[in-house]
């Protein structure tokens, strides 16, 4: 062989080289897919750090196998991830959430279905979606947080004997221990952070009322209500007038949150006169509070609340003569016991 014959088959080699090593370095880097996710967030946003550019690859790789998928011999396997959450509960149905979003997009765009697809969700490591499509021997592992990973091994290509529908099936049940060994998750766990909120009882004796609430962590939250109303009849001889903020922080108690106990504190000042004698002043005081939120829908809930502690008024007293108003002498007095009573309608909006 002459060194003309040498050179032709080292070129040979080179052109194939450069022609299908990249074809395979692509095609191994495209089995996995990364989707990154807001922090606390389920929302799939496709311009959000590449997410769209991802998504390309994944239907592109879903085509190149697409009958392999459709016959059930190469199943996509889906993880979502969580860790920003108030709690591990809570993490975890984002995670399946976000699972879901990511498999609708190939449901919908690329006419897969359910059954292709291997999911496990996570309350760890951050807040993404991996998708993988294993295209050569690969080892995938369920990875529980409190034991170690339980590896399966996954052959490519699967011969008629061993049908990958066996393995898989053992893959789904040891994500389906993982999951178990969660504490379930209840519906209502997920709150909103901010409410507006109103209080019946004052409304019905036109006082206007109304307050907000922030709930800085599912156990937290603090709100303020502010009333206020002034009326008069009997040509000014009667008359009903009232202000009041009243700030409270509030501690949820119960596997579902809906009981609570908290502080409050209140101050405001008065003016009514129903008979021949009116008081005019000040107030202020606080106490405990406690109570239980009845929810009516996703948006609306029932608050009622109970408060007990002391208010402290400082009031002067006075009649109306020819309507001018004569005072009468100057009273404090602390009052024990209820001084807070609410039903309020409490709408989430956030």
């Amino acid at each position: 062989m002459n060194v003309m014959d040498i050179i032709k088959k080292l070129t040979v080699v080179l052109v194939l080289a450069t022609f299908f090593l990249p074809l395979m370095a692509e095609e191994k880097a495209d089995s996995v897919f990364e989707f990154r996710f807001v922090a606390k967030k389920d929302m799939f946003f496709s311009p959000y750090q590449g997410n769209e550019t991802e998504l390309q690859k994944l239907f592109a790789c879903v085509e190149r196998n697409r009958e392999a998928i459709s016959a059930g011999s190469l199943p996509i396997y889906v993880d979502g991830y969580c860790n920003s959450a108030a709690s591990a509960q809570v993490c975890l149905a984002v995670a399946k959430t976000r699972s879901n979003r990511v498999k609708s997009e190939l449901i919908t765009r690329k006419g897969l279905s359910e059954k292709n697809f291997v999911t496990s969700n996570h309350a760890t490591d951050g807040d993404f979606v991996i998708v993988r499509i294993v295209l050569q021997k690969e080892t995938a592992s369920v990875v529980s947080e409190n034991r170690p990973a339980k590896e399966v091994t996954i052959d490519q290509p699967v011969t008629e004997q061993e049908p990958v529908e066996e393995k898989v099936r053992e893959v789904s049940e040891v994500s389906s221990q993982v999951v178990n060994e969660e504490q379930p998750i209840a519906a209502s766990s997920k709150r909103p952070d901010i409410a507006f909120r109103a209080n019946l009882l004052r409304w019905v004796t036109l006082t206007p009322d109304l307050g907000i609430e922030w709930r800085i962590v599912p156990d937290w939250s603090v709100l303020v209500h502010g009333s206020w109303t002034s009326w008069s009849w009997d040509n000014k001889n009667r008359r009903y007038g009232l202000w009041e903020v009243s700030p409270e922080v509030r501690y949820h108690v119960g596997k579902e949150k809906h009981g609570y106990i908290g502080a409050m504190y209140h101050v405001g000042g008065f003016n009514y006169k129903f008979g021949a004698t009116g008081r005019q002043g000040d107030l202020m005081g606080g106490g405990l509070t406690g109570g239980y939120l009845l929810k009516l829908c996703n948006a609306l809930s029932l608050d009622f609340s109970l408060g007990f502690g002391c208010t402290h008024a400082d009031f002067d007293k006075y009649t109306t003569i020819r309507g001018v108003r004569v005072k009468r002498g100057h009273e404090t007095k602390n009052f024990w016991g209820v001084n807070h009573l609410g039903v309020s309608l409490v709408w989430n909006i956030f």
